[in-house]
């Protein structure tokens, strides 16, 4: 091992050998800090001790001339002023190039909350829409970068960005679910990224949030509707279905053909799907029927609504869809606030309150919900039909006939 006095001249005129050689520094002011130069020319400041447990690492300080020799020293003496406290400096350097990045750890996070229970149920019934959430905002800025590096400003950074195109709610459910994220993957059992570390710990979500109750007229539901005339087949069907029917987004999104029954006019959403964990049958009437039977369907996809994108996946992400038809329609609606009319709308008609609730799947409470076993299918297929005859009037501009109050049993 050849010992130099370091000078820049002196490492400038270190020519290169046909094997390569570790120069070290003569005189012993830093033992192990050496330069390495291999037979190509390259020239690579290092330093070499032993750890703990007696073993000897060498640990690469970058390479000359980006990192000067006066650079290089300073390196070298922290590296090794950490040696003596007990640390390790190059196993935490390779430690660090093999962290996960965001999107290993997100990837292991969903297949965590995507696992089925002992009756093959998703022990978490939401897990798609987290899917959903990750894969539309946060992995096309994160999933590349070490999640131990993301920080605090990387989260203000990419929920502002949310709120600025207009989803404040949006934003605050993408910042709590980051927080999910890492409070998971920090856990001591898992280790995917330094114990504690959550850089959501601490600050405030990104947008006030007041309960929206948005409720379309009957003009703003006219224009919705015309606006639908300029979306492809099955993006139509999905908003139609929206106002039809009044189920929930992530339950009509991922629709299986073989929920479907077209000849008794139902659609059955399983348990596991269901957002209240149990099975629920929705009335399809004449227009929600129509709709289903006009989409094409697509060879190899079980979705109602299949993906444009893979035939495996169904139409999760619709949010350019809903920003195309709000400036065709020139109506500021979110999706939730199609089910939110149907159903006011619905009471305004006359139907009870309790009907209403059925066809939403709301979950009861109270002693009368135990004893109360009747499933309200006449019920909530009159409410229905009676609404889509409605809607059909306000769409149309025809005249709708008087509804009266619907009996409950």
């Amino acid at each position: 091992m050849p010992r130099e006095t370091f000078t820049d001249r002196a490492i400038r005129a270190l020519q290169p050998k046909a094997k390569r050689v570790d120069y070290f520094e003569a005189g012993g002011a830093l033992p192990g800090f050496g330069l390495r130069v291999t037979p190509n020319g390259v020239k690579t400041w290092t330093v070499i001790y032993r750890n703990a447990s007696g073993r000897l690492r060498r640990l690469t300080l970058g390479k000359y001339p980006l990192i000067g020799l006066a650079d290089a020293r300073k390196a070298a003496h922290k590296a090794l002023a950490s040696v003596v406290q007990g640390a390790d400096p190059a196993a935490e350097k390779q430690a660090r190039r093999d962290a996960p990045t965001f999107a290993d750890v997100a990837r292991e996070y969903i297949a965590h909350v995507s696992r089925q229970d002992a009756n093959g149920r998703p022990v978490n019934r939401s897990w798609r829409e987290k899917q959903r959430m990750l894969e539309t905002d946060v992995l096309p800025a994160w999933g590349a970068r070490q999640a131990r590096d993301i920080s605090a400003r990387d989260v203000r950074e990419l929920v502002d960005r949310i709120v600025e195109r207009g989803a404040p709610i949006a934003a605050n459910r993408t910042f709590a679910l980051v927080g999910r994220v890492f409070t998971w993957a920090s856990a001591p059992d898992r280790g995917l990224v330094p114990q504690h570390h959550n850089p959501c710990r601490g600050m405030e979500r990104p947008a006030p949030e007041n309960e929206r109750a948005r409720v379309l007229d009957a003009e703003e539901l006219r224009a919705v509707w015309k606006a639908l005339d300029g979306e492809d087949a099955h993006n139509a069907a999905l908003f139609k279905l929206y106002l039809l029917t009044a189920q929930r987004g992530g339950e009509l999104r991922t629709m299986r053909w073989e929920e479907v029954d077209p000849n008794g006019g139902w659609w059955t959403i399983p348990a596991e799907r269901a957002k209240n964990g149990r099975t629920h049958r929705v009335p399809l009437s004449p227009p929600a029927l129509s709709s289903l039977r006009a989409l094409p369907r697509i060879e190899g996809s079980p979705w109602v609504f299949p993906s444009p994108r893979a035939v495996s996946g169904c139409r999760e992400n619709i949010g350019k869809a809903v920003d195309r038809i709000r400036k065709a329609s020139g109506v500021d609606f979110w999706p939730h606030d199609l089910r939110r009319s149907a159903a006011s709308h619905m009471t305004s008609m006359g139907v009870s309150r309790l009907t209403v609730a059925k066809v939403l799947n709301h979950v009861e409470r109270g002693v009368t919900a135990v004893y109360d076993r009747h499933s309200y299918d006449a019920e909530k297929r009159q409410a229905l039909d009676a609404w889509a005859r409605r809607l059909h009037a306000i769409v149309t501009g025809e005249s709708a006939p008087k509804v009266v109050e619907l009996r409950s049993a």
